[in-house]
């Protein structure tokens, strides 16, 4: 699957990032679509959670209210973006905590805790596989900037 990703939600979620880290901290987001479209990214979320500059958790109870108000909303989680601190890769935590085990979800690493240019550069995304496992992909394969 190819995602459709506004400009401006990709600008939306470097605000975020930026924000939310200050530089220091890794940071997270989701991209969202409806179910009837899931194709096209509608919006992005940050989620509460605690972070330092190795790491962060999701806030449990955030994270409970959040599958209930995705269900409402007819919504689904497609991506997950999160920081490092420095390159960009897909960690051995990374592979073993997803917020999503589905096979396809994706999930962006950006580098330098999004201090650099909006985009992605120097960005590693990766997909979970039937097995459980992730395989690096080519970010121009899964996600056309609209």
């Amino acid at each position: 699957m190819r995602f459709q990703l506004p400009i401006a939600l990709l600008e939306e979620t470097f605000e975020h990032l930026r924000s939310c880290g200050a530089g220091r901290r890794e940071c997270q987001a989701l991209w969202v679509s409806p179910w009837a479209d899931p194709e096209r990214l509608s919006a992005v979320v940050h989620p509460r959670h605690v972070a330092s500059a190795v790491g962060f958790q999701v806030d449990d109870a955030w994270l409970n209210a959040f599958w209930g108000r995705l269900a409402d909303e007819g919504l689904g989680v497609r991506v997950q973006v999160h920081t490092h601190p420095g390159a960009a890769f897909h960690s051995a935590t990374d592979d073993a905590f997803p917020l999503i085990h589905t096979p396809g979800f994706l999930s962006l690493v950006i580098p330098r805790f999004a201090q650099g240019p909006v985009g992605f550069d120097q960005a590693f995304l990766a997909e979970i596989q039937p097995g459980g496992g992730w395989r690096a992909r080519l970010i121009q394969d899964a996600l056309e900037l609209v």
